[in-house]
C-alpha cells in the first residue's frame, strides 16, 4: 500500500471536539513536511501516531524528504493562515501556497503531513491532515510549491 487520498486525521477532529488539545487555526504554527511513497498514511491513527517524528509513526523523518536551506526538516511554515467561512455550509482551513527556496532538489515526493507545530500537550506536532499529491513529484535546482486546492487544505462541509 502506499498513497492513495488526501484526509483529515480522525483523531484531531475528535481532539477539537473534546477540547483534548487546544488547537487553535487562528494562532498556531502550523508546518507542511513532505514524505515519499514508502508509508501508507491512515486517518484513523491515535493523536501519536499522527504527530511529526514521534515514536513508531510513519511520520518519522526517515520517510521524509528536505533539503537544508531549501525544505528544511521537518517542513515549511504555514502562512496566511485563515479559516474561511464564507461559504454556507462550509467551514475550511487555507493558507498560502507553500513553496520551497529557489535551488530545491526534491525527488519523490508523494504528499505531505500538515501538523500543528505550537502543540505541546497531550501529543507535541500532532498530525491535523494529510495531502496526497497525486503521484511523485520533484524538482531539480527549483522552487517546489505545494498550490493548495481552492477547497482548502482541509474543508468540512456541514
Amino acid at each position: 500500500m502506499a498513497w492513495s487520498n488526501s484526509k483529515i486525521f480522525r483523531q484531531y477532529v475528535a481532539d477539537s471536539l473534546n477540547r483534548t488539545a487546544a488547537f487553535d487555526l487562528n494562532a498556531d504554527s502550523f508546518k507542511a513536511a513532505l514524505y515519499t511513497n514508502s508509508i501508507t498514511p491512515d486517518q484513523n491513527v491515535t493523536a501519536a501516531l499522527s504527530a511529526y517524528n514521534a515514536g513508531s509513526s510513519q511520520w518519522l523523518t526517515a520517510n521524509e524528504q528536505f533539503e537544508a536551506g531549501q525544505w528544511n526538516q521537518g517542513g515549511v511554515a504555514l502562512t496566511s493562515v485563515v479559516v474561511d467561512t464564507a461559504t454556507a455550509g462550509v467551514v475550511m482551513f487555507d493558507a498560502a501556497d507553500t513553496a520551497s527556496g529557489a535551488a530545491a532538489d526534491l525527488t519523490g515526493v508523494f504528499g505531505t503531513l500538515v501538523y500543528d507545530d505550537t502543540l505541546t500537550t497531550p501529543v507535541a506536532d500532532q498530525g491535523v491532515c494529510y495531502n496526497y499529491f497525486g503521484g511523485t513529484n520533484s524538482v531539480v535546482n527549483g522552487t517546489f510549491t505545494i498550490v493548495w486546492s481552492a477547497n482548502g487544505i482541509m474543508r468540512f462541509t456541514l
